[in-house]
């Protein structure tokens, strides 16, 4: 796999997102999430996302657990903080970016990440509460101390990355962006190729609908978080499904799948806007991990770029399920 570059950090043009290896989509076994970590870091995949509220920091110790049997510096490993959950049941109680939260969310995932560093620190989320300048300073703090190599900031606008930046340099950026979200290309892109700042998409196969799968809430598991959105109801995935015509159409042309299709064309976006985009697609499946980095050794030409150039503006159903206004704040519509 190539190399990219992330503010000194050498990482690879994929990486891999972790939240999926625990509880999120559902049960999953243990002995199977490690072995998705081991074919990732036997296959070069060495850049890894987690967060301290997956699964209550589950996510992270099975992160810790699997670090524990490879040399620490061969895993460019990313976390987040921010989101605050009820500790027994999980509900999203809100968002905290205070100073002192700051180094207490960070001092707990090196605990459970069984490590003295993380490379690349994220704020999962803006707190409404806290100027994003005083929260980057706290960072900013723990770079210092070499307890965080580089900060990320999460879900977040682009007034909000400016007045960052302009506190302490920002290594990356990670919104969502996808074939059927495209909406950081009016701003936000544009603000991180101006100041230098990497891209990280997360669901970059728009939580599995780009993976050609027709998938609706009457076949997700109970626990499955993807029940809550919108767009996995019976009538808005049926739609959305259909869109993916031209990207099936792609796949066949090129002896890919849709996923490897979705993927090669996000990648690409580092060339149309001119920054460094590295996608982290999650799996629960090890032959996935070889699937999805596959997908770097496609080149999509400008016929098939056009091909698929209007399937965000046809989507049906919102991105982001409804929460209760208290809450509204803990997954933001932020572009």
């Amino acid at each position: 796999m190539r190399d990219v570059m992330l503010s000194g950090l050498r990482v690879g043009a994929l990486g891999l997102g972790c939240m999926n290896l625990t509880t999120s989509y559902g049960p999953v076994d243990r002995d199977q999430a490690l072995a998705v970590l081991r074919d990732a870091f036997d296959g070069g995949v060495r850049f890894w996302d987690t967060a301290d509220v997956y699964a209550l920091g589950d996510n992270e110790r099975l992160l810790g657990e699997f670090l524990a049997t490879v040399p620490r510096d061969e895993v460019v490993l990313a976390t987040k903080f921010g989101g605050v959950r009820d500790p027994e049941t999980g509900r999203p109680l809100g968002v905290r970016g205070d100073p002192a939260y700051v180094r207490e969310a960070c001092e707990a995932s090196l605990r459970r990440l069984g490590t003295d560093h993380i490379d690349l620190y994220y704020q999962h989320l803006p707190d409404p509460a806290v100027p994003i300048e005083e929260t980057v300073g706290a960072m900013a703090e723990l770079v210092d101390e070499g307890k965080v190599r580089c900060i990320g900031l999460s879900n977040l606008g682009t007034d909000q990355l400016r007045a960052a930046h302009g506190e302490h340099p920002i290594a990356a950026v990670q919104n969502e962006w996808n074939l059927f979200y495209r909406k950081v290309e009016s701003a936000l892109v544009p603000a991180c190729a101006e100041l230098g700042i990497a891209f990280v998409p997360y669901s970059p196969l728009g939580r599995g609908v780009l993976t050609g799968a027709t998938i609706t809430t009457t076949e997700l598991d109970a626990e499955d978080e993807r029940r809550m959105f919108p767009r996995f109801a019976p009538q808005h995935a049926r739609h959305n499904a259909a869109l993916l015509g031209p990207v099936h159409r792609l796949a066949e042309a090129h002896g890919a799948t849709p996923a490897q299709i979705a993927l090669a064309w996000l990648v690409q976006r580092s060339e149309v806007h001119g920054l460094t985009v590295v996608p982290i697609p999650g799996t629960r499946h090890p032959a996935r991990v070889k699937e999805n980095v596959a997908a770097l050794d496609l080149r999509l030409g400008q016929d098939d770029l056009d091909a698929v150039e209007g399937i965000a503006g046809q989507v049906s159903g919102e991105r982001l399920p409804e929460l209760p206004p208290e809450l509204r704040h803990f997954m933001p519509e932020i572009v």
